[in-house]
């Protein structure tokens, strides 16, 4: 009888999988885009449930017929833009060369951030204004708004976001206009724009390789001594070490992902929260009460997660045209 041979499972490609150092993730890159303005927004996943839609895809079997899709609602409050970061180039990189905060910020953050009593928010952004030629890039600190959501917290995350712009002067004088305002998520996205999510998966704590990589159980005698729940060997005698890409227990979820174009269905207005709201609320997070974004497909994370929306990093040819919803499934989730 011959042996069984497959090829490995589970991609090595996210390799170390550890858990990532904090819940709120933080953005290291962002499209270099002329248009001025904010290139990413924050929001708290509320929960999936599915629409039915027009189908408007070019060269689609279904282009102009009507389908059901699964969406994931995100409530998005406004943020509150704090403060601007001036970055300077330097043989190792870009480093933070100044901030400058916004006068008065929310009692939270104040807990988080103990500015003295007389900052003079003017005196540094005109010191910011005057090293100019020394600023490779501006980016600004917003910080959202919980405590106005069904998330039980009250203190906010601090993220940083970047700007688009053509020259830095241009991304001061767009920073320094927004600095301690409200940003909507209407003012940076639109209807029908593909965007990146970055969130933290869900965290699914220590298992196996056979749940952790998907090997195969093991077989016959040599699953008798133990379940064979485990991989056949893990290596050669030469090299005499481990190899990292031994599939091997360990931490699986609480990750940091990105995914890729994902299509922004709807904007919708606080007073429009009604629509998406199921009988009894979403399942483990409550009511929408604030502004919120129809994203088409899943996202990463559980409910009540931070997840950020940012510009297209790798955008594709794809239509931005929003299809018309005709239907949004507000059944009770609870049971499902």
């Amino acid at each position: 009888m011959t042996r069984h041979h497959q090829p490995r499972k589970g991609s090595v490609a996210f390799s170390p999988r550890k858990r990532a150092s904090r819940q709120s993730p933080r953005i290291k890159s962002w499209p270099p885009l002329e248009e001025t303005g904010l290139l990413g927004f924050a929001g708290y996943k509320v929960g999936m449930t599915h629409v039915t839609v027009t189908d408007n895809r070019k060269n689609s079997p279904t282009e102009g017929m009507e389908i059901s899709t699964p969406v994931t609602i995100l409530e998005v409050p406004p943020v509150i833009v704090m403060g601007i970061r001036a970055y300077k180039k330097t043989i190792h990189g870009l480093k933070t060369m100044m901030d400058v905060m916004a006068g008065e910020l929310s009692e939270e953050l104040w807990r988080k951030i103990p500015l003295p009593e007389k900052y003079d928010t003017d005196s540094n952004l005109n010191k910011l204004k005057e090293n100019i030629e020394d600023i490779d890039d501006i980016r600004v600190l917003i910080h959202t708004n919980p405590k106005v959501t069904s998330v039980p917290k009250k203190k906010p995350e601090i993220i940083e976001c970047g700007i688009g712009g053509s020259s830095v002067e241009e991304k001061l004088e767009y920073a320094s206009g927004i600095l301690g305002t409200e940003i909507n998520a209407a003012d940076v996205f639109s209807d029908g724009e593909h965007v990146d999510s970055i969130a933290i998966t869900k965290g699914k704590g220590f298992q196996g390789p056979v749940k952790r990589w998907g090997i195969r159980i093991q077989y016959g005698k040599a699953a008798r001594s133990s379940k064979g729940r485990h991989v056949g060997s893990l290596g050669p005698w030469s090299p005499e070490r481990t190899m990292w890409t031994v599939p091997q227990a360990g931490q699986m979820g609480y990750h940091k992902r990105t995914e890729y174009n994902k299509q922004i269905l709807k904007i919708g207005d606080a007073s429009e929260a009604d629509t998406v709201n199921p009988h009894g609320g979403f399942v483990k997070y409550g009511l929408v009460k604030n502004n919120f974004v129809i994203v088409k497909g899943s996202l990463p994370g559980p409910s009540k997660r931070l997840v950020i929306l940012r510009k297209a990093m790798r955008p594709h040819r794809k239509q931005n045209d929003a299809p018309s919803i005709s239907f949004i499934s507000t059944a009770s989730k609870q049971g499902v």
